[in-house]
């Protein structure tokens, strides 16, 4: 993707995506960083902005299995972040860190997923002392896992420098609510093309269509992405 990146900038001045994300967070810290640094160095000529991922993510995604990793692996630890942040600035600003706090892919019964968003902000104190700035907050963070969070944990994540959060596996469930809740309302309209309870000749292709009942997920989807911008304080901000 970058190799595409260079060429179309080469053309044109810009490259075709205006950010990466690299996840080698199941790779040694110093693999991680190193391998971080070589591609953001490519990409800083560009403008583009890098995401790393530092500490794992527990649970299931995209065929990869953390469900059984040590505890201790959820929680990345300040001077990891440090580490990161002193490589990755010496190259550009325009990088995001994605810190394990105890996330974990999708959502589980309450209880089960301990959470811990304020220790982003040690994150921030402990990079702020190392580069003796008055600006509380140096680090630019990234909440991975955020499906299922509490408003309480999303908002102290926030208050703490979270710019991003990913809630792949909500906006999945929400797409899913609109499209079930259609077919159980309409299923007599369903089960045939012609025939349902307003008349033995009566068709259903407007029921049947998948433009009809596809648009049905994407509503309550919206909806979804609308409270995920409310929970995040970026609504009205531009």
């Amino acid at each position: 993707m970058l190799e595409a990146d260079e060429a179309y900038f080469k053309e044109h001045g810009e490259p075709l995506f205006s950010s990466h994300m690299l996840d080698l967070s199941e790779e040694p810290k110093e693999e991680n960083i190193a391998t971080c640094v070589k591609y953001l160095t490519r990409m800083a000529p560009m403008g583009q902005w890098l995401e790393m991922e530092i500490g794992i993510t527990g649970g299931e995604e995209d065929g990869v299995d953390n469900t059984g990793v040590d505890n201790a692996a959820l929680y990345t630890q300040p001077e990891d972040i440090w580490e990161v942040y002193d490589a990755l600035s010496k190259v550009s600003p325009n990088f995001s860190i994605a810190a394990a706090f105890g996330n974990v892919h999708g959502v589980y019964k309450p209880g089960n997923v301990k959470l811990q968003p304020e220790l982003l902000g040690k994150h921030q104190t402990h990079v702020a002392a190392k580069l003796q700035t008055n600006n509380s907050k140096p680090l630019f963070l990234v909440f991975h896992g955020g499906s299922g969070s509490t408003k309480e944990e999303i908002a102290t994540a926030v208050g703490h420098g979270v710019v991003k959060m990913n809630v792949d596996t909500d906006t999945q469930f929400a797409y899913l609510a609109g499209i079930r809740d259609f077919v159980e309302k309409k299923k007599d309209y369903l089960k045939t093309q012609v025939g349902n309870p307003e008349g033995a000749d009566k068709p259903n292709k407007k029921y049947y269509d998948p433009r009809v009942w596809v648009r049905e997920g994407e509503k309550t989807l919206s909806e979804r992405v609308k409270e995920a911008c409310r929970d995040l304080g970026n609504v009205d901000r531009l």
